[in-house]
């Protein structure tokens, strides 16, 4: 038995053989540095998918910013702290000026549940519209609206599922697509409203990432947004894998999408790793909903938390790293274009920043058996990506936006090789 499958074998008997894990063969990491991580062969990978690392694996500036206040002090919030208000003030300047008040969580999942909370005191209602291929956490409500992934919990009653077009899969006119999915929408509204249950708030990934990164009709997110104000509900934008300068553009996604959220939902790349979240909203809302509800979190917002959170922040600011995400992002990006343009099982490339992909399909029908070749074939030349979308059929390249020129040519080069090997 290999030392891999004898620790598999052990993971099975205490954690189960359900939860997941990347690749036919699965790799155990021992170390990792910066956009490389060391598997316990010895043999180091260039890490392209994940984005919880933001500023590099074990960020010399975090690393430092966690121990040293770790062996300063480390409470909770009912007692006053600078370092924890320093944090708030750095986050919240990222933001448009309404946008300037902060509740503070562990995980994007508790980040979501209390945005959902939120919408649910403010509204009156309990009404939720989604995706209807998305993913926003772990808790039993949001289990309850998760259209992502296999689960035997099924869709609450108070839950409408919207379908996301994709303009590069759908033929027709852009105009068309925007009237059916809007038409869509109100469809669902409508159906909230008869049913008694209202419109609460509707909550999006602002990429749509999950989704496989839809090519969006121009006006289908401001046409959601007014939709769902005009029906009293509230806009949750879910910055789990868009925000935090993801594309190059804009610090949040919801900036570059020409969204205009109540209520922004955060996790996994605030901390680098270290769990943390947050939930930013105005300050009416926190009025609002804090005036009636103590809301108290042990672990949220913790002065250890806020010294990573800052330096996850210094970090992006001091090395550039947004502007990094824009240059290597569009040298990536018309790469990607060239390997579409080549060949014929691509269908196109997505994207934007260091969020990119490649969609694959033959005979206009999703291919996802030739991105899992793919994925395989770059792990196998040491390179880290992964695969997106209903159908698993376009390829996920979400590096930590630590990763820049001098790894870019090493991805490149193992997405062209592994391309030229795919047998459709």
């Amino acid at each position: 038995m290999t030392a891999n499958a004898e620790l598999i074998a052990r993971r099975n008997r205490t954690i189960g053989p359900y939860s997941p894990l990347f690749y036919t063969e699965p790799l155990q990491f021992v170390s990792a540095k910066g956009v490389w991580l060391t598997e316990a062969s010895g043999d180091r990978y260039l890490d392209g998918y994940n984005n919880v690392p933001h500023v590099g694996h074990c960020n010399d500036r975090v690393v430092a910013a966690l121990a040293d206040q770790a062996a300063a002090l480390n409470i909770h919030t009912r007692y006053l702290n600078e370092r924890v208000v320093d944090y708030s003030e750095r986050l919240l300047s990222t933001f448009e000026p309404r946008l300037d008040r902060v509740f503070f969580g562990n995980s994007g999942s508790e980040a979501n549940e209390l945005a959902i909370r939120i919408s649910r005191e403010l509204t009156g209602s309990t009404g939720m519209i989604v995706s209807d291929y998305s993913y926003h956490g772990t808790t039993i409500t949001l289990a309850g609206l998760t259209t992502g992934l296999t689960t035997s919990v099924p869709l609450d009653p108070n839950v409408r599922a919207l379908r996301i077009p994709d303009l590069d899969r759908d033929p027709r006119p852009e105009a068309e697509v925007l009237a059916e999915t809007l038409a869509s929408l109100d469809a669902s509204i409508a159906s909230l409203q008869e049913a008694g249950f209202g419109v609460a708030a509707c909550l999006f990934d602002p990429l749509f990432s999950t989704e496989g990164m839809p090519r969006l009709p121009e006006g289908l997110v401001a046409g959601i947004v007014d939709r769902i104000h005009a029906a009293g509900g509230m806009v949750i934008a879910d910055e789990v894998q868009s925000g935090f300068g993801r594309t190059g553009s804009h610090m949040w996604g919801h900036q570059y999408a020409g969204m205009s959220p109540d209520l922004v939902t955060m996790g996994k790349p605030m901390g680098n790793g270290h769990p943390m979240s947050a939930v930013v909203t105005s300050e009416a809302v926190l009025d609002a909903f804090g005036s009636r509800n103590e809301f108290f979190n042990t672990f949220a917002g913790n002065p250890v938390s806020s010294a990573v959170g800052e330096a996850v922040l210094l970090e992006m600011e001091e090395r550039g790293l947004m502007a990094q995400a824009a240059a290597v992002g569009a040298e990536a990006l018309a790469r990607f274009e060239e390997f579409a343009g080549r060949h014929d099982f691509v269908r196109t490339a997505k994207g934007v920043g260091t969020f990119l992909g490649l969609d694959f399909a033959v005979d206009g029908e999703p291919a996802p058996a030739l991105a899992k070749q793919v994925v395989e074939a770059m792990k196998a030349r040491k390179v880290l990506i992964s695969r997106i979308g209903r159908d698993e059929s376009v390829l996920k390249v979400r590096p930590p936006l630590a990763f820049g020129r001098a790894e870019l040519p090493i991805l490149l080069d193992a997405l062209e090789a592994s391309l030229a090997e795919v047998r459709p």
